[in-house]
């Protein structure tokens, strides 16, 4: 008889503890599941404000959690996104909505799935590819109640480049801050078309919704920058100079390709377009006495890349820069007709240059 209650009691034990670890397990999930609920709920329940966003296209539930948390419309973008994937919703479309942290996530993500997209847009801005900060100033000052110069003094204070840096941590950084760099969001606005539907909207939020645009686009390609050692900075600045040097019809990873081989050989990139950046200018050619402007955008006379972007670039220049073809190639010429030839030598070089450029480049 004693031998039986020494079994059993061992049996007890296990049997009181495996429940023990159930009711454990129960109390851990229905708080995991409180907590879920929690973080689904209103934001700020009795808030009047009305926050624009703008979903853009082929958003992911991550990013979509990740803007509406630095709206402050969510109290967890993780939960978010947990969440979504855990009910398995999708359909999101893109467009500009109107919220409030007085809505819940679950009110939000039946608006965009519902996407209301057929309202008329009170401002609507075009950024097209290779556009620099002046250039984009210009177009906010032809749609927009903002003057050029408003546009130039905002990307140009302190307080919003700081602004910028802590809502963006990974794609705006303090290589932005470098003496060289002539201005510090130069490449960050990303081209693209944003609509407006609150014709109050601040330039403050025009602005941060296009860097938030170049923050979601580089985070796509985290892992290729962590194979070639490329910070954001790094990645935007070369993209630029491939988009400057492309047209429609050229072969941009063959570009880069050249960049990086007169890189790897100690050549100077010799391109036109940080030269002239570098003279504040827009002209059609280049001549021998611009090759002498004293600046570290000067690729004729600094070797490497430029401290910084020189223009916007879009996701092609982008995917070049962290993808180039594999080439010998050290030159390239555009021709008047929009070509680019690639050669090896310079001796091929100039012979293409014979053939295809009419005159002379100008010497005075």
């Amino acid at each position: 008889m004693s031998h039986q209650i020494f079994n059993e009691r061992p049996k007890r034990k296990i049997i009181k503890w495996m429940i023990g670890l159930l009711l454990a397990f129960v109390v851990i999930a229905g708080g995991g599941a409180l907590y879920v609920q929690s973080a689904l709920k209103p934001a700020e329940k009795h808030s009047g404000e009305e926050v624009e966003v703008v979903i853009p296209r082929g958003s992911s539930a991550a990013s979509i959690g990740q803007i509406l948390e630095q709206k402050k419309l969510i109290k967890n973008k993780d939960i978010f996104r947990f969440y979504v994937r855990v009910k398995n919703i999708s359909g999101f479309q893109a467009g500009t909505y109107v919220f409030s942290p007085s809505m819940s996530a679950h009110q939000m993500i039946d608006m965009m799935k519902s996407g209301d997209v057929t309202r008329t847009p009170k401002v609507q801005l075009t950024i097209p590819e290779g556009r620099q900060l002046s250039e984009i100033a210009e177009v906010f000052e032809k749609h927009t109640s903002y003057t050029k110069e408003q546009v130039m003094e905002k990307v140009q204070s302190k307080e919003f480049v700081e602004e910028m840096k802590k809502n963006y941590p990974k794609t705006i950084t303090n290589e932005v801050d470098k003496k060289d760099i002539k201005y510090a969001l130069e490449g960050y606005l990303y081209p693209a078309t944003y609509s407006f539907y609150n014709e109050d909207v601040s330039l403050d939020e025009m602005l941060a919704t296009m860097i938030g645009k170049t923050d979601e686009v580089i985070k796509k390609y985290e892992e290729e920058m962590k194979e070639k050692a490329y910070t954001p900075h790094q990645l935007l600045t070369m993209a630029s100079l491939i988009e400057e040097e492309a047209t429609e019809k050229v072969d941009r990873e063959k570009i880069a390709s050249v960049f990086y081989n007169r890189i790897d050989e100690n050549m100077p990139l010799q391109t036109d377009p940080t030269v002239l950046y570098a003279l504040g200018a827009h002209k059609d050619r280049v001549l021998y006495r611009d090759l002498e402007v004293d600046s570290p955008y000067n690729t004729y006379k600094v070797k490497g890349i430029t401290p910084g972007p020189i223009s916007n670039a879009g996701e092609m220049s982008i995917k070049a820069t962290l993808k180039p073809a594999e080439t010998d190639y050290l030159y390239f010429l555009a021709t008047p007709e929009g070509e680019v030839i690639f050669t090896r030598t310079l001796k091929e070089h100039n012979k293409q240059k014979n053939i295809h450029i009419t005159g002379k480049r100008d010497t005075d």
